[in-house]
């Protein structure tokens, strides 16, 4: 009796052998030159990309987003091939990319957002941005964030979600910016006369650009004094140097031409130059 048995169990398994062995060796043989054949084309297809211009932080990505996906794409497709019924397995596979989509939604929104970043290149590593209001350097683009280095050398890390729905300033596209500063002057103090003085002030500071030309202006008038817009052109990469060296020249010109400025004890009515 148990020998009719294994004699049994030895023939189904002889006969599994003679139906599912030919499709087996089939499988792996499509699998192995498939995947060969896969990795040539991510190959090609990365070179053409770099050649195209894409940006160097989203080729990586591409191209290994292309291989994997061409190689899931090869594994069923042989599946079903060699007879395997892989139906219920894309339905549980879509209903559980389905509840982790969900559950990262922020995640999603965030890689989305990259890619479009990515792609589209609103800004690109190095150059001086402002989002939300956070000023800073850009030292990385990555799929999911944007990593930012500010004057005071701090690493602002900033989801790409929130740089696609704000205002980015950039202040590199044009290849330099307008640096932005207050100076006060009193009332009866001559403008013409300030304004020749910090212009003279702004032609000594080295990295102070000719063109566009500097502008001084009244910004506006406040209980103390005249407050003063003074707008110097630079480079990006020189802000702080320029800010700084222009305030310095400008405070020791004040001391040498006699300028006083307003205090918020004891103030004096006073007359209005011109």
């Amino acid at each position: 009796m148990n020998i009719e048995k294994l004699n049994e169990y030895l023939n189904l398994l002889s006969e599994m052998a003679i139906t599912f062995l030919p499709k087996l060796a089939l499988a792996l043989l499509l699998l192995f030159f498939g995947f060969k054949v896969i990795n040539r084309i991510a190959r090609l297809a990365g070179r053409a990309m770099e050649r195209a211009g894409l940006s160097a932080n989203l080729l990586p990505f591409v191209r290994s987003l292309a291989n994997v996906s061409l190689k899931v794409l090869l594994v069923f497709s042989i599946a079903g091939v060699v007879g395997v019924d892989v139906t219920s397995f894309v339905a549980v596979l879509a209903a559980a990319g389905f509840a982790v989509g969900l559950a990262l939604q922020g995640s999603l929104s965030n890689f989305a957002a990259g890619i479009i970043i990515l792609l589209f290149r609103p800004y690109k590593v190095e150059d001086w941005i402002e989002v939300d209001g956070k000023f800073g350097q850009v030292e990385e683009i990555q799929v999911f964030n944007t990593l930012m280095v500010t004057p005071g050398r701090k690493t602002l890390i900033i989801p790409n979600g929130q740089v696609v729905d704000n205002i980015v300033t950039n202040y590199s596209r044009k290849g330099y910016i307008r640096i932005e500063l207050n100076v006060t002057m009193p009332y009866s103090e001559s403008f013409p006369k300030v304004r020749d003085i910090i212009m003279e002030e702004l032609k000594q500071v080295p990295k102070v650009l000719r063109e566009p030309e500097p502008e001084v202006g009244i910004e506006a008038y406040d209980s103390h004094s005249v407050l003063l817009a003074v707008r110097p052109y630079a480079i990006p990469d020189d802000f702080w140097e320029v800010t700084f060296e222009t305030y310095e020249r400008i405070k020791a010109a004040f001391n040498r031409q006699g300028i006083k400025v307003a205090y918020s004890e004891g103030v004096e009515l006073g007359t209005i130059g011109e």
